[in-house]
């Protein structure tokens, strides 16, 4: 069984993939919400009938779209919403909340890699506080173990700059090659609006945030 063999329910989250490419909004399968798919997790049926999320939205078949939070994907499970979408019995993996958290802390760290591997980032606190002075940062990555102090010292004057605070010092020492990196800057561009929108799915389904961080709009929570 696979999505194709399912036609959903009509709206925007219930379009083929080549489909789904020309809407600019899908419909949240659970709120009935429409809303921008790079905020919003899309989900197919494998041939075995077991929901997956695909998170770049390229798996072929008919997807199933929620909005990228925590009680939204547990209350479709919850409720039957992926078997009414999909017309039919499909399996909900018990972990398929970890899976979506797993995969889009993932592909965060992804994007800092692709941007360090372009030139289009910088480690330490010296560097990305050069970048941030000189309005050259689309995004300012502080690890999630770092110092709240350092980070207000990084961003003093340039508080509207956009903070990604939810990867740990372990992660970005992995794409930089180093024993621990803490701060991490992303030059203004598409990977650090992608980096972004990655920050806004994963904070929306894992639900974490430290007290008192910059939200990434500008300006403080």
């Amino acid at each position: 069984m696979s999505v194709h063999d399912h036609p959903e329910e009509d709206g925007p989250e219930a379009l083929t993939l080549a489909d789904e490419r020309k809407a600019s909004h899908r419909r949240c399968a659970l709120t009935r919400e429409q809303g921008l798919p790079e905020l919003m997790v899309r989900f197919v049926l494998s041939p075995g009938g077991i929901v997956v999320p695909d998170l770049d939205a390229r798996l072929p078949g008919r997807g199933i779209w929620l909005s990228a939070r925590r009680d939204v994907i547990e209350q479709a499970r919850a409720k039957g919403v992926f078997s009414r979408a999909a017309r039919a019995q499909v399996v909900v993996p018990e972990d398929l909340l970890s899976q979506v958290e797993a995969g889009l802390a993932r592909r965060m760290i992804e994007v800092v890699g692709l941007a360090r591997r372009a030139g289009q980032a910088v480690s330490g606190f010296v560097k990305a506080r050069e970048w941030v002075t000189q309005r050259k940062a689309g995004v300012v990555v502080h690890a999630q173990d770092g110092s709240q102090e350092e980070l207000e010292r990084l961003l003093s004057g340039r508080r509207d700059t956009p903070v990604v605070d939810t990867l740990t010092s372990e992660d970005l020492a992995k794409v930089f090659g180093r024993e621990r990196v803490v701060n991490v800057a992303l030059a203004v561009g598409g990977l650090a609006s992608r980096l972004c929108c990655e920050n806004k799915r994963f904070t929306g389904v894992a639900q974490v945030r430290l007290p008192g961080s910059p939200d990434l709009s500008g300006g403080r929570v």
